[in-house]
């Protein structure tokens, strides 16, 4: 009984190691089965492909957040997603309080008004034949000027619904579906997914990417979705064709040497041209002429004809320069619309024409920072309008600073990228209140402030322009009772230098780390303090622009100068290694 009895549960326990083995065997099997349901089986389900809009846009075979207007077959698509797929340096600007939109480029400026179907296009009437609208706080553009301006292509597949914006110069790598193939496009990179269309043998598709064997593909009908990519073979690439181009605007130079300007101070005054003298290898003037009166745009004039005349006959170019007059609310106003920037832009080219010029110089200061894209505006459509009329577009900037009214609003890479040259106005390191005394613009700080711009904002040295001072500062520093210094100071000549040197014998030492020669005197128990602009110092600045191989110098301004200060420069300029 005992060895029956023993016999027993390894009778049971065999049988339930068959039942787990068996259990086991047909889970495996289930597992494999499943594996191979999902991994080769692929899912026939054919469904709505839920694009966001009735119309959606795709660039890059990505949809857009938010899709287009159809108006007569004609797309019209929304700004956001146009100033996405054109980037920066083609800008659209759109007014809401006018309706305007203007599209600029770099030497073209169209102006269209939303529900209408006329506009301009550097001035020259443009007509539609949809207009721009506003709908659901979203302005929409028809795809017609887009395709003249910037090479867009733009594609509408009635059927799908689906519009297609190509970018011009984008290069495309095509495919075909491979006769023996015939596959599904699905909307995942799975062949479990869900397909939305059944691709045809020998269609064509876009490739926009790979993932993981799968291939992003556009078909003819605009739907997109996933191939897998040994279903396809490649055959060509496709080139969106690059808008015709006028040709680019050449800015004046002077072949084998550089720019050498001055600028002409004008008061309410008329220049005595017969008492200006000599001035060697001065090649532009700027006289000061135009100022911003109102902030409606309206801008004061004070050229002068028998002006014109004396600098032709001297072999000069005339770069008028154009300021705000300063004047911050004024210019925020001026700035802020279409019509006031227009009418600008306007009354700029009607005094270039009547008094034979060769180019406009914008002086915009002290303006707030808040009119940053404004003033960028007003720049980008004023630009190509001179350059039809042949006028040569340079812009005056200050070095690099935290000041909000004179640096910040400054977008020197941008301008730097639209005008012929920026004169970059290094001086006023001490100012005119400045609670210390030191040099106007003492040579490192003035080789600093040209090399930010080129590293930083990227504008190249054959744009720029080393402003230089023809004057220096007379500083005064008084011990009150108290025991502190007050620091005063007043702006003078070079004559007016040489005089103070002469009359109290000073002789004048070299101050290293500024780069200028330097005296001080005591004068009604003040210390008196002078780093000087002379000969030494113009030598040294002209110096930097030829390390630098910059397009020439400006220099603030002409009846500062000592007589041979001309002779200096010009010499110095054309010193050959």
């Amino acid at each position: 009984m005992e060895t029956m009895y023993n016999r027993a549960p390894r009778r049971r326990g065999n049988r339930g190691v068959r039942s787990f083995m068996f259990l086991f065997i047909a889970a495996a099997l289930a597992v494999f089965a499943w594996y191979g349901y999902m991994q080769f089986i692929p899912n026939g389900d054919l469904v709505d492909p839920g694009y966001k809009s009735e119309y959606p846009i795709f660039v890059k075979g990505k949809e857009a957040e938010q899709g287009a207007l159809i108006e007569n077959n004609e797309v019209k698509l929304p700004l956001a997603s146009l100033q996405q797929v054109l980037g920066e340096d083609k800008p659209i600007r759109y007014e809401p309080d006018s309706g305007s939109i203007i599209f600029t480029t770099a030497n073209k400026v169209l102006r269209l008004k939303t529900d209408s179907l006329e506009g301009t296009i550097n001035q020259k009437p443009y007509n539609l034949t949809i207009t721009a609208e506003t709908s659901n706080d979203t302005v929409y553009i028809p795809a017609a000027p887009l395709k003249e301006l910037y090479g867009l292509q733009v594609e509408f597949v009635q059927d799908s619904g689906i519009v297609t914006i190509l970018s011009a110069g984008d290069t495309i790598q095509l495919a075909e579906i491979m006769p023996e193939k015939g596959t599904a496009m699905r909307i995942r990179p799975t062949i479990r997914a869900p397909f939305i269309e059944n691709a045809a043998q020998t269609m064509t598709v876009r490739i926009w990417e790979e993932q993981d064997g799968w291939l992003l593909v556009q078909s003819t009908s605009g739907l997109v979705g996933y191939i897998n990519k040994k279903d396809v073979r490649l055959t060509t690439i496709d080139q969106v064709p690059e808008p015709a181009r006028e040709p680019a605007f050449v800015a004046w130079k002077v072949m084998g040497n550089k720019i050498n300007m001055t600028w002409e101070a004008v008061y309410e005054r008329k220049i005595d041209t017969s008492k200006i003298g000599s001035m060697q290898g001065v090649n532009v003037v700027s006289p000061t002429w135009f100022e911003l009166a109102d902030d409606k745009g309206t801008i004061k004039g004070k050229a002068d004809p028998a002006y014109v005349k004396w600098a032709h006959q001297q072999g000069m170019q005339i770069w008028a320069l154009f300021s705000n007059a300063f004047e911050p609310d004024r210019t925020t106003k001026a700035l802020a619309s279409a019509e006031t920037r227009f009418s600008m832009i306007q009354q700029l080219i009607g005094f270039a024409e009547v008094y034979n010029l060769q180019g406009i110089n914008i002086d915009f200061e002290n303006v707030h920072t808040a009119d940053k894209d404004n003033f960028v505006q007003f720049v980008r459509e004023l630009t190509p309008l001179l350059h039809e009329q042949g006028l040569v577009v340079s812009i005056d900037v200050t070095p690099k600073s935290n000041s909000e009214m004179w640096s910040l609003f400054l977008d020197r890479a941008v301008l730097g990228s639209v005008v012929d040259y920026m004169m970059v106005m290094a001086y006023d390191e001490h100012w005119a209140s400045s609670p210390k005394s030191g040099s106007v613009a003492s040579l490192p700080w003035t080789e600093k402030s040209i090399v930010r711009i080129m590293k930083e904002d990227g504008v190249p040295a054959s744009k720029l322009m080393l402003s230089m001072p023809l004057y220096t500062r007379i500083w005064t520093e008084k011990k009150g009772d108290d025991g502190k210094v007050t620091v005063t100071s007043k702006a003078v000549g070079m004559d007016h230098v040489k005089a103070i040197i002469a009359e109290k014998k000073l002789k004048p030492v070299l101050d290293a780390e500024a780069g200028q020669n330097y005296v001080e005197y005591t004068e009604d128990g003040a210390l008196n303090r002078i780093w000087i602009e002379d000969d030494l110092s113009m030598k040294a600045r002209v110096a930097l622009v030829r390390k630098y191989d910059l397009a020439g110098v400006a220099t603030w301004q002409r009846g500062f100068q000592t007589a041979s200060i001309w002779k200096t420069i010009d010499d110095a300029i054309k010193i050959r290694p």
